[in-house]
């Protein structure tokens, strides 16, 4: 018999390979109750991610975040699937409430806090939030000047 975070292993290597649905298989093998453990939960979320099933991320998220708000994958995971699903403001609102409880949020969160601001028309704010952003990590200019999102503060006369 293999051990409950073999097959949480397993599954991580799947997703490492591209193989969503074998990662979900080495899930199936798993007990309702493991499966609701934060171990199994993390996986779960990154299964989800990885097969762009935003409905299952909104739904994993915010039971992570129940286990450890400080954590700040399953904050972004869950505003990402609400953008995805054109949840924009929802998506801003998420992050914003999970930004005040993660412990040393990357750069990550002010960077797509600025992406849901200027989606939302408030391109002082993403202006803003890319400054921090680029006081962090210069690398990040080359993601934003290609980021769809960022499109519009990228344009001549912007």
């Amino acid at each position: 018999m293999i051990a409950p975070e073999t097959h949480l292993s397993y599954a991580l290597g799947y997703l490492q390979l591209e193989l969503v649905d074998e990662a979900r298989e080495e899930l199936s093998a798993l007990s309702q109750e493991f499966l609701a453990t934060p171990p199994a939960l993390a996986v779960r979320l990154e299964v989800a991610m990885a097969d762009n099933a935003w409905d299952e991320v909104i739904a994993l998220a915010p039971e992570l975040v129940g286990h450890d708000a400080a954590q700040e994958r399953p904050w972004v995971a869950w505003a990402y699937a609400l953008r995805e699903r054109e949840r924009v403001a929802e998506a801003q609102e998420t992050l914003m409430a999970g930004s005040r409880l993660i412990r040393d949020p990357s750069p990550l969160v002010a960077y797509n806090l600025a992406c849901y601001a200027c989606l939302l028309g408030d391109a002082d704010e993403a202006r803003r939030l890319l400054a921090v952003v680029f006081a962090r990590d210069k690398s990040w200019r080359e993601v934003a000047r290609d980021d769809p999102d960022l499109a519009p503060l990228f344009k001549p006369g912007s």
